[in-house]
């Protein structure tokens, strides 16, 4: 428990970016110098290990609080009220609620947390290997430095949890049972996956991404044009459950920075978008991973910029931006695009974590 002991809470989340700061410059660095040779394949194993591990301590053993890291508190409640023999409630998210009634049985809050934690990180790192192998290394560091890998760690563990259960199902794309059995798991751990579920059945069935980046560009002007007539027809379609009752609720307009049209967080999900376009479009890309994970981005970012109104719309924008670094980053390590493709690599990985630790230091 020494980082409980020894780290002030109000520089936890803090002295986490900064240390993924460290890693991003000494993989770009790296990447400048020496190209994507690392060593061999057990040091690189050895890297991405390491930070499995770093990781997982260091957010599963962050101290309990609800002023720092939002819904912990709330989980943390959850876990007591089993603990003293509360019945499991019956929810959509049912595989959550029999995993913290057992977990409750059998160990202590701290520990439930860093399993949390480890079940928040471990499926990206299998994910990155099964990808990448021996490059899944810098693939990893791109998933944890992503601009809300922290947050959905710290405090909305179940979300964050059910995505990297679907990131691990996509990547058993060639054992089908496999793959759906685990999508369909990260559903029933939080039913927020039937957006980018929903996206994925699509991508089983119709592959063309000039049609899914049609598709894309066509939500902003309907977005723009059409205001809040979006947030209200899922509302009325009885769309997910209570939890989007923020949609249309005026009452929650105060508890999310700026409420409106996000253009700033519309630029920054175009950046994939853009991506994928200039990979798969212009560069004739034909890597069958990789479209199928464009088209379930942009299909399940389209779904939040038609509601990018609404207060907490940042919790739709995850559901597509936890495929981000995928997006953006996977490509590198399967073909030559540039000349001097490492640098390429190098000053793309500064950028996509400049734009997570600039909203850190805003924030």
């Amino acid at each position: 428990m020494i980082f409980n002991s020894i780290i002030p809470l109000p520089f936890y989340t803090a002295i986490f970016y900064n240390f993924i700061l460290v890693l991003v410059i000494l993989a770009a660095l790296h990447l400048f110098n020496n190209g994507y040779d690392i060593g061999n394949l057990k040091k690189k194993d050895a890297l991405s290990i390491s930070l499995l591990l770093f990781v997982t301590l260091y957010m599963g053993l962050r101290p309990i609080s609800g002023r720092y890291f939002g819904d912990m508190g709330t989980y943390s409640r959850y876990f007591k009220r089993y603990q003293s023999g509360g019945e499991i409630i019956l929810t959509t998210d049912m595989a959550w609620h029999i995993f913290m009634k057992f977990c409750s049985s059998i160990m202590t809050v701290k520990m439930f947390f860093v399993v949390c934690a480890f079940l928040y990180t471990a499926p990206l790192y299998l994910a990155a290997k099964k990808w990448l192998s021996q490059d899944s290394y810098l693939l990893f560091l791109m998933l944890i430095a992503s601009f809300s890998f922290w947050a959905y760690g710290t405090n909305g563990i179940r979300n964050g949890i059910a995505t990297s259960l679907f990131i691990l199902g996509l990547s058993y794309s060639n054992k089908k049972n496999l793959s759906f059995s685990i999508i369909i798991l990260s559903y029933f751990v939080h039913s927020s996956i039937i957006i980018p579920g929903a996206a994925f059945i699509l991508s089983l069935f119709y592959k063309n991404s000039k049609h899914y980046l049609l598709g894309w560009l066509l939500a902003i002007p309907l977005s723009i044009a059409l205001g809040g007539f979006w947030e209200s027809l899922f509302m009325s379609l009885g769309f997910g459950d209570d939890r989007t009752s923020y949609l249309t609720d005026t009452r929650f307009a105060d508890q999310f920075s700026s409420v409106g049209f996000r253009w700033d967080f519309l630029v920054y999900s175009a950046a994939a978008v853009f991506a994928g376009y200039y990979f798969i479009i212009v560069k004739k890309f034909e890597d069958k991973i990789y479209i199928q994970l464009f088209n379930i981005y942009v299909t399940a970012n389209a779904f939040w910029v038609l509601l990018i109104r609404a207060s907490f719309s940042n919790r739709f924008a995850y559901l597509s931006w936890f495929l981000m670094a995928l997006v953006i980053f996977y490509p590198f390590f399967k073909a030559a695009f540039f000349k001097d493709q490492p640098k390429v690599l190098a000053r793309t990985i500064i950028g996509y974590f400049g734009f997570t630790y600039f909203m850190f230091l805003i924030n």
